[in-house]
């Protein structure tokens, strides 16, 4: 896609989950105008292969800025919504002996699996697509994961947005075309797309697919990427090495159901902070306890309550 997509805010201001308030800040100021970008600071966004603004990432723990006061609003600007969501899974290369040592596929799996219907994920239900003049909200039904796949195809040591994008065009070809869907593609260790770890966590945005336009989501190998993608951030000690693996791809499945164009029409967005989760990002995280088990998450921002929250009742 040609777009120039905005970058996310996340991590350049962090909301205290008690109010969502904190010290007030200097910050680089997004630009809406049909299209957004951000202002970069501290060098360069563009990694070899990627160019950075042009997907919505989520940055790293180490990499937040300062805390702020200012009040929160998600605007909304036209853009559709995923309504009835749905979750796809490619784990490409995950077929071969070393390549998932932490055990991020079945963590992952297990996570999505009870995801849906869960207070955690109510939070995007107050969000909506309007259409002939009627604000279609967000559902949030059980059952989201729709599929997993292992592509035993070869995976590049380095693999840059355009292979990405393929292969989350080739998930689409496996599953089948769905709108309102999310193609998540995890890489295995040591399979990384350049800037992980040091400039983002995981990002998401839209890409042609053989059915049409379709949402999908970079998911590297996030326990290579230790601290600076939320491992121990919430569980300590062997408990918690996979914290940041639910905190990002919950994070990016969250933002893919408010926002999943990005920077076409826009759907939910702040000019100044970014998406949903990226208002919250790295604050206020906390365990959820699901169906499938306990999992580290971040909260999501809610304009009905104007803060950040782990549960939507």
């Amino acid at each position: 896609m040609s777009h120039t997509l905005k970058v996310a805010a996340v991590g350049l201001v962090a909301l205290a989950m008690t109010a969502c308030s904190g010290n007030s800040s200097s910050m680089p100021t997004l630009q809406h105008s049909g299209t957004q970008s951000i202002g970069h600071t501290g060098g360069s966004m563009s990694q070899a292969g990627i160019d950075l603004s042009k997907v919505h990432i989520m940055r790293t723990r180490n990499s937040q800025g300062p805390t702020s006061d200012a009040p929160q609003t998600l605007q909304y600007f036209g853009g559709p919504v995923e309504r009835t969501p749905a979750i796809y899974i490619v784990f490409w290369g995950f077929n071969v002996s070393g390549s998932d040592p932490s055990g991020e596929q079945a963590y992952m799996t297990a996570l999505f699996n009870g995801l849906g219907g869960s207070t955690w994920l109510a939070t995007d239900k107050q969000y909506y697509q309007t259409k002939a003049g009627v604000n279609q909200k967000i559902k949030n039904p059980t059952g989201q994961l729709k599929g997993t796949w292992v592509d035993s195809s070869s995976v590049p040591s380095s693999p840059t947005d355009a292979q990405i994008r393929a292969e989350a065009a080739s998930a689409e070809s496996h599953f089948g075309y769905n709108k309102n869907a999310n193609y998540m593609v995890a890489t295995p260790h040591n399979h990384n797309s350049s800037g992980f770890g040091t400039q983002y966590c995981a990002y998401h945005s839209p890409t042609a697919s053989n059915g049409g336009e379709i949402s999908y989501s970079n998911i590297p190998y996030m326990t290579d990427a230790g601290g600076n993608c939320g491992e121990n951030s919430v569980n300590p000690g062997s408990s918690g090495i996979l914290d940041g693996v639910s905190i990002v791809t919950g994070h990016e499945e969250a933002e893919s159901q408010t926002d999943p164009e990005v920077g076409l029409a826009t759907a939910w967005y702040n000019n100044n902070y970014g998406e949903i989760g990226d208002i919250c990002a790295w604050q206020g995280l906390g365990n959820i306890t699901i169906s499938t088990g306990k999992f580290a998450m971040q909260p999501l921002w809610s304009n009905k309550t104007s803060t950040c929250t782990l549960h939507t009742p």
